[in-house]
């Protein structure tokens, strides 16, 4: 099924557009939070039977040893690049928004490949649990330098990283998943599997409406901003790919893992940092995130990066 055919894709796409007509549909804020979760229970489940069936094997070790790698090195090399053109808790800021991942890309990533009838293994959604906080630890480190003191310690980070609702949903979910294993799992298939397709286009179509209640937020930014989040996204999947040829991980897995490192976090990262780093601007990070770079993973990314991984492979 192509992308473009895809009815979840198609429901956010619509999404944007009855935001954009400024239509008064909407979902209440309690059935988006639910369907957030119900996403993520689902792929930590799948996740944890993987892990359980598969168990703490070479290939499960690289994959986490790379997903913590990537999830360092893409925040340290964005700050480097963006410090050219903003301030240092900005491109703290955004660094960290674009070195974490977004966990509703990954999922629609990993039902697109299901779709196309492309072979990955569930154990990617741990993957995704490790990349969560990297980025934020460094984002932090570089602004309590530029305040020459530490008030907001790492270790604080981290355990309001752990603690954060979606993450320990994650987290918690890949751990009963590898307790229950595939009887426990078969219990929750008619929840956790079947309704799958049908809530996350109902997710994507709220995602698509707070798509266009951000694109405002970009008024009066850079262009060199605006651009960076089209081609950010390209260049740090084209690293991921690199590494992933480089380590010998599967046609599947290495899709996924260019969708992990290409998406930006637009919900545990930006709440994080209005905390962490209050100093910068949320339109900016959130702007550029939300109104940028999800809506163009969503509905180019994907197939782009599947299309750059059948090239190389």
């Amino acid at each position: 099924m192509d992308i473009l055919t895809n009815p979840a894709i198609l429901f956010f796409v619509f999404g944007i557009l009855a935001g954009v007509m400024k239509s008064n549909l909407e979902l209440p804020q309690a059935v988006a939070k639910f369907l957030s979760m119900y996403l993520l229970m689902s792929i930590g489940l799948k996740g944890g039977l993987a892990l359980s069936q598969s168990g703490l094997t070479i290939d499960v070790l690289t994959i986490m040893a790379l997903a913590i790698f990537m999830a360092f090195l893409v925040p340290m090399i964005s700050y480097r690049f963006l410090r050219l053109y903003l301030n240092g808790f900005d491109a703290s800021a955004v660094a960290a928004t674009y070195g974490s991942i977004s966990a509703v890309t990954f999922v629609t990533a990993s039902q697109y490949l299901t779709n196309m009838g492309i072979s990955y293994d569930g154990y990617m959604s741990a993957a995704m649990a490790l990349m969560e906080s990297p980025a934020i630890i460094i984002a932090v480190l570089f602004s309590n330098n530029m305040r020459r003191n530490a008030d907001t310690s790492v270790g604080h980070i981290l355990k309001d990283s752990f603690v954060e609702g979606a993450n320990l949903l994650l987290l918690a979910s890949l751990a009963i998943g590898v307790l229950a294993g595939t009887e426990g799992y078969d219990l929750m298939k008619p929840f956790a599997s079947d309704l799958f397709s049908g809530l996350l286009a109902f997710f994507l179509l709220d995602m698509g409406l707070q798509v266009a209640k951000n694109i405002p937020q970009l008024k009066g930014k850079s262009p060199v901003l605006l651009a960076y989040a089209l081609i950010a996204p390209l260049l740090h999947a084209s690293l991921a790919l690199a590494a992933c040829l480089v380590l010998g991980i599967g046609f599947g897995n290495t899709i996924l893992m260019m969708v992990l490192v290409a998406s930006a976090s637009y919900i545990a990262v930006p709440a994080a940092l209005r905390h962490a780093i209050p100093e910068a601007s949320p339109s900016l990070y959130l702007g550029l995130s939300l109104g940028i770079t999800f809506p163009f993973n969503v509905i180019l990314g994907i197939p782009l990066y599947h299309a750059m991984a059948s090239y190389v492979f």
